[in-house]
């Protein structure tokens, strides 16, 4: 043990590390605990609310006391720090009475613990601060005086500084704390580099030493204190390594190691991690961290060595990783190929110079190619016959060590070689290594803890998974972490329906030793035989098979309906291949609480998927309309897909000794289709990773999280449109001038007869190139001129009439309409209510309508939300045949019009046959004989010489009486083709003035036109002659608005590129409830033109106040951060947003309870006006109310499987309190329930069910649902039963909160425990509100 860490207090020998999957139940604090808690009692007495309104005093023992007794002497324990907490006693007494005179050690370690607990139960951590911020500087520099500190703190009072560190790390965004970490991690801290090192990185980049030097003379004007001050932070992090590497070494290879230093070097390394993840933390640290030799000192550490170090040496995997990373620091561009072979050249050519230099014994390494020394076993070929003292040289002349002073070098030589080894050794790139990676997961992977923490993880402990933060450091490292995750929590979900699946077929040890089943599964079925069938030849440049199939054979003696299920599986299915070898004995029951492996004896797991059904001839049945072959028995033989590269990898291991994977599988299990789609989705991400992924120039830096957040707004964008027609979006000229407060409006024309629609041009877009030169403009700027404009005539039927907007749209819905009209990136924050679903579609029109050239693709998160959109787009000014709707969920759609691919293709061709008996009628009328209208080509050829002819005779006998309306009837007399329109409404020609009849004519004409381009396009069709490449022609050609799910867009991507898919714009809904990887997929569905991605406009409109996306396993919600969507990344790193700022859903008073948690959000004028919003609700005394629900025969809330909550009072009250509404007449359709368990949502069916369900004159809520599940949908009246009695529970999520809040139109119940949920800071300024009516107990039938 070194020296430093000698002097570092030795803990307690029992001490235990906090698993990640630990605290399952112990975590939780019951109302009863909180009351009767000596931190309550101390907190009511000096940092409650009305203690602080008693004017207590601030008292500093208080603090070491409960530091001491309640953080240290309980051992850091969550329970008692989340107390601490939940009291406000950061908010209301650590930091408002914090000061540099008063400051102690057990001060800063009780604000450091309660940041770290606020970060692990997700609530916002450095609001507090904001009060004082003044005094932050010195709380962190005395955080990083601690954290070096050799005496002051034990090794987890370190760790948990450390922990403080690695949150101020990732919370970059806020300037507080940017402001502090920037000091640690800028160019001044290459002080601590080796001279030469440092002087090779400022001949790379000039540019640093000319800084360089600047700091250097700026130091010499600064005070003793502020030099003192600028030393300690440029060499916090060089001593903060050296302190990691004392502790590192103190840990024995063998016997008893102190596991609060396992702790502290995972918790070290994840901080380096978090730093070389961000290019503005990492561009001058990664130069320290490599000048130290941080990872071969770790790869070499006795740690890594023992089983207490794996999760070590998993986080030591990514940290070398990272090191590497194949990005140039100084500009944050991403190395190509090339670039990554000069470096490696480089390094080992220097390594060949030296060699040459100084020693001839290694002549023949100098002269070498690179490629036959750069091998691990080369280099030990060559260098391991030196000393160390002639090693210990080498590296000093390549500038690695410091030069040899003494005659034996301090480092060993195994130190040595493997520092020169990693140095040059040739690595394989992160490309190669994603190319080889298996997409399937393997029993290695699926029950590792550290990689696949279970459910209930409490966000204790140190993972190895990557994480989602704010910045990336390029293109590919922004995919590949989203890969790894995506990959690790599909991982979690089939280890759940593997696990399922196995412990019903209840497999046991036969007297034989064979594997016995002893129950049955729906999900997995045994093996009767397993056969490779093809192993192919691999494809140039690859060294795994092109592809591997087999055979699966079961035997399906089942039920109807599940052989049914099994013979279902269709082509491109995922299954899993299993091998299990159980030891226990016949008749043993499962045990859920012990772990599942040994109970089961699974040994392997690979995945497949399925090709298709053999037939009883061996024959592969195709998918298709066309009958199936009858089986004569229960054998269903399936073909499968192996993963080629763990074929490979499994083949190896066997040609080196070990057993054949694929002559042991006896079992198989499926899982249900919309829940495996997990590996088309990595195989598009790995596909964009092969690929030159061309994102927008004015898009690429903000993804990545640089560059000016603005830079994408329209406003910045050098193609901006000044004039814009905006079709329908104004009711009148009031509307418009209403709609822009600030701009001075002008009208071409008369005011009085100005009606829509407006081309409107904006002054401030004409005047970009002058804004420089005008000192006062800002005025001037702020003008706009509308000019009105007549829509062409489109023909004399009623179809004909464009349909038109009726919503009058708010000066905040304007400027979102006006941005999205814009080219950039437009990000819409839309409160519940506020219509961000009309803003959309206001956009999609008009962009329609000004560019009818380009394409808008339309993605949202669900097939409901989809479908809303696609509803209200359908009752707009848009050409049906301009629609299309891609994947499963159209035929939820309230129309009998078919939008899907195929329905499309009917839909056209059915359009065909009615336009060619247009044709034909027209003919007819115009008394020409033959088969004009038997293709679109006669057709076409029809309109050139017989229809337009007519029409230019028509247009000049009339020129000589043009603009007369003495000679009107003319146009009647001579028009053409007024035996075709006999069938519009007549009289046809109103006979009044000459530019009313000419204008008739005109619309009549352009009704034929159309009639002849539409059938011009429809040509194609007629060449086309499969289903397929008609779909496509659709898809690629006709097609203007295209819309599907984010999923879709991740499964179907290859398919789409291939096609030749190609857009302008993308709109996408519901963007805060989004993954972020199936967010940036569908920017890239299509190929890049001219190496430019053709992407002109991304609106994003969402909500990230409410429910983020849904991630079932905690640690990668928690730990990685996969929750966060890119929306509310971007809302984080300071993009422009347009905020709607008025709601027209609830009653004002119902807004109340959520407008708080937005900027600015009232309610629109009807809200206010309408008399349903204006009524009491009859027979309820109030429009919301919160019911206090006591216990129910002494229990509150239930728990009968882990996280599966109930509460029978509260089931019972809301039932009641719906049977009563009910019977005082309000429609069951509108009441709806909701619930925030999934548990308590049965319970409230089953008591439905009993009490009511069956009774006509009651009957059946409209939903009883969770408050996620129901997010994006509305009732009249909610009845919310929040659950829990003992812990605040998932609710104290604000977000969820702010969901359920505002669901209800016009009354909302709430029944739960008002103690409880009153006392949470977090949910305060809503259940203040509902709070102040008189908080009911519900002691009857209804409140």
């Amino acid at each position: 043990m070194s020296g430093q860490s000698d002097q570092v207090k030795e803990e307690h020998a029992e001490a235990k590390t906090s698993k990640a999957s630990g605290g399952k139940k112990s975590l939780a604090i019951t109302v009863e605990q909180i009351q009767e808690d000596r931190v309550t009692e101390l907190a009511m007495k000096n940092w409650s609310p009305e203690a602080l309104k008693n004017g207590v005093k601030f008292k500093p023992q208080i603090i070491d006391e409960m530091y001491q007794r309640e953080i240290v002497g309980s051992n850091f324990s969550t329970k008692r720090v989340m107390m601490l907490e939940f009291s406000r006693y950061l908010e209301n007494y650590l930091w408002p009475n914090y000061s540099k005179e008063k400051m102690t050690t057990t001060h800063v370690m009780s604000i450091a613990a309660i940041v770290n607990e606020k970060f692990r139960e997700r609530v916002p951590a450095w609001t507090s601060f904001h009060a004082k911020p003044e005094n932050f500087a010195h709380l962190f520099k005395r955080v990083l005086e601690l954290c070096l500190s050799p005496t002051a703190l034990t090794y987890k009072e370190t760790t948990v500084l450390l922990v403080f560190l690695i949150h101020c790390f990732n919370s970059l965004e806020m300037d507080l704390i940017r402001d502090r970490v920037q000091r640690l991690v800028s160019l001044p801290i290459w002080v601590n580099l080796l001279p030469g090192q440092r002087e090779a990185l400022f001949k790379a980049n000039i540019k640093y030493k000319k800084y360089f030097n600047a700091f250097q003379k700026r130091d010499a004007k600064l005070s003793k204190e502020d030099l003192d001050e600028v030393h300690f932070e440029r060499n916090f992090l060089a001593r903060l390594i050296e302190k990691f590497f004392g502790i590192l070494d103190s840990i024995p290879f063998k016997g008893h190691v102190d596991m609060n230093k396992v702790n502290y070097c995972e918790r070290f390394l994840e901080l380096l991690i978090d730093i070389e993840a961000q290019l503005p933390t990492r561009r001058f640290v990664n130069a320290l961290i490599d000048d130290r030799h941080v990872v071969v000192r770790c790869k070499l550490s006795q740690l890594i060595q023992r089983a207490e170090g794996k999760l070590f040496g998993q986080l030591l995997e990514a940290l070398e990783s990272y090191a590497q990373f194949e990005i140039d620091e100084v500009t944050g561009e991403a190395l190509t190929w090339h670039d990554r072979i000069d470096l490696h050249y480089n390094k080992v050519n220097a390594l060949q110079r030296v060699a040459f230099q100084h020693y001839p014994d290694l002549r023949d390494f100098s002269i070498k190619n690179v490629a036959s020394v750069d091998t691990k076993e080369s280099l030990i070929n060559f260098f391991e016959p030196l000393s160390t003292e002639e090693l210990h040289t080498i590296l000093a002349h390549m500038n690695y060590l410091p030069p040899l002073e003494a005659e034996t070098s301090q480092y060993s030589k195994t130190f040595l070689m493997e520092l020169l080894i990693w140095k040059h050794e040739r690595k394989r790139s992160q490309q190669e290594t994603i190319n080889e990676m298996p997409l399937y997961p393997t029993e290695k992977i699926v029950w590792d803890e550290n990689i696949v923490p279970s459910e209930f993880f409490s966000g204790e402990g140190c993972l190895a998974l990557p994480k989602l933060n704010l910045q990336f450091l390029t293109l590919h490292d922004y995919l590949l972490r989203n890969f790894n995750l995506f990959r690790l929590e599909s991982t979690y979900e089939i280890r759940q329906d593997i696990e399922d699946a196995v412990t019903h077929l209840k497999p046991w040890k036969a007297e034989d030793g064979h594997c016995l089943f002893g129950g049955w599964a729906r999900m997995a079925q045994p093996i009767h035989s397993f056969n490779i069938v093809e192993v192919a030849k691999p494809q140039l440049g690859e060294n795994h098979p092109a592809q591997v199939r087999a055979d699966v054979t079961l035997n399906l003696s089942v039920r109807p309906e599940i052989k049914h299920e099994w013979g279902s599986l269709r082509k491109h299915d995922v299954a899993f291949l299993l091998t299990l070898r159980p030891e226990v004995p016949i008749g043993y029951k499962y045990d859920y609480t012990q772990e599942f492996i040994p109970q089961v004896g699974l040994v392997y797991i690979r995945g497949c998927e399925i090709e298709g059904l053999l037939d009883e001839t061996g024959k592969l049945i195709e998918e298709g309309p066309e009958p199936k072959p009858e089986f004569t028995s229960d054998n269903r033989t399936y073909r499968i897909w192996l993963d080629p590269n763990q074929y490979q990898s499994d083949m190896t291991r066997t040609v080196n000794g070990e057993e054949d994977v694929y002559e042991t599988f006896n079992v198989m299990v499926r899982r249900k289709p919309k829940e495996n789609n997990f590996k088309a989705v990595l195989e598009t991400i790995r596909d964009l990773m092969n690929i030159n992924c061309v994102v927008p120039d004015w898009l690429h830096d903000l993804i990545l999280g640089y560059g000016d957040p603005d830079s994408a707004h329209y406003s910045k964008m050098s193609l901006r449109e000044a004039t814009l027609d905006w079709n329908d979006t104004f009711l009148s000229l009031k509307h418009l001038k209403g709609s822009f407060p600030e701009h001075a409006v002008l009208v071409e024309g008369a005011e009085e007869k100005a009606v829509p629609p407006f081309r409107v041009t904006f002054e401030e877009e004409k005047l970009e190139g002058k804004r420089e030169l005008e000192a006062d403009s800002s005025k001037a700027e702020k003008a706009l001129k509308a000019v009105p404009h007549i829509i062409p005539n489109r023909g004399p039927y009623p179809y004909n009439q464009p349909k038109k907007n009726s919503i009058q749209f708010t000066p905040t819905q304007v400027e979102a309409i006006r941005a999205g009209m814009q080219p950039g990136l437009t990000m819409v924050v839309g409160p519940p209510g506020t219509g961000k679903t009309d803003v959309a579609v206001q956009i999609i029109a008009n962009i329609y309508h000004n560019f009818p050239n380009q394409r808008m693709l339309v993605v949202t998160h669900s097939n409901q939300a989809l479908n809303q959109l696609f509803e209200k787009i359908m009752a707009l000014d848009v050409d049906e045949r301009h629609l299309l709707r891609l994947g499963h969920g159209e035929e939820a759609l309230e129309t009998e019009k078919d939008f899907s691919r195929y329905g499309r293709v009917n839909y056209v061709l059915a359009q065909r046959v009615e336009l060619l008996q247009e044709v034909n009628r027209l003919q007819a009328g115009l008394v020409e004989m033959g088969d004009m209208s038997y293709t679109c080509e006669t057709a076409g050829y029809f309109y050139i010489y017989q229809v337009l002819s007519r029409w230019q005779e028509f247009l000049g006998k009339l020129k000589p009486h043009a603009g007369q309306d003495e000679h009107v009837k003319q146009i009647q007399a001579l028009f053409p083709f007024s035996a075709f329109f006999s069938n519009a409404p007549q009289p046809l020609f109103k006979l009044r003035t000459w530019a009313e009849d000419m204008d008739i004519a005109n619309g009549c004409f352009s009704h034929i036109k159309k009639i002849f381009t539409q059938l011009e396009e429809f040509r194609a069709f007629e060449l086309l002659r499969s289903g397929s490449d008609r779909a496509n022609y659709l898809l690629i050609k006709e097609a203007k608005i295209i819309a599907m799910t984010c999923t879709h867009a991740a499964l179907k991507r290859r398919d789409l590129v291939a096609a030749g898919f190609q857009f302008d714009n993308i709109l996408m809904e519901e963007s805060a409830q989004i993954l972020e990887i199936e967010t940036f997929i569908p920017l890239l569905l299509q190929n890049p033109k001219d190496g430019k991605n053709r992407l002109k406009r991304w609106i994003m409109i969402g909500d990230h106040h409410q429910l983020p996306p849904v991630v079932k396993n905690m640690a990668f919600q928690k730990f990685s951060n996969m929750e966060q969507s890119l929306f509310t990344r971007l809302v984080r790193l300071g993009v422009p947003t347009v905020d709607l700022d008025a709601q027209g859903r609830a009653r004002a008073s119902l807004a109340n309870l959520y407008n708080w948690r937005y900027k600015k959000l009232g309610s629109l004028p009807h809200v206010l006006e309408r008399p349903e919003f204006r009524m009491a609700n009859a027979g309820l005394l109030y429009e919301y109310q919160l019911i206090d629900v006591g216990d129910f025969n002494g229990v509150g809330e239930s728990e009968p499987t882990p996280y599966y909550y109930q509460n029978l009072a509260e089931a019972e009250y809301v039932v009641a309190t719906f049977m009563y509404m009910r019977m005082i007449g309000y429609p069951a359709e509108d009441i709806s329930i909701l619930t925030t368990y999934n548990g308590q949502k049965h319970l409230i069916r089953d008591v439905i069910k009993q009490r009511c369900g069956d009774n006509p004159l009651i009957g059946q809520p409209h939903k009883v649902t969770t408050v996620d599940r129901y997010q994006g949908q509305q009732n009249n009246f909610i009845l919310l039963s929040l659950v829990r009695t003992k812990a605040v529970g998932h609710l104290r999520d604000v977000r969820r909160l702010i969901v359920a809040m505002s669901r209800a139109r016009l009354g909302l119940y709430i029944f739960a425990r008002s103690s409880l949920f009153s006392n949470c800071f977090e949910l305060t300024p809503a259940f203040n509100i509902v709070s102040d009516l008189t908080s009911t107990q519900c002691t009857g039938l209804y409140p």
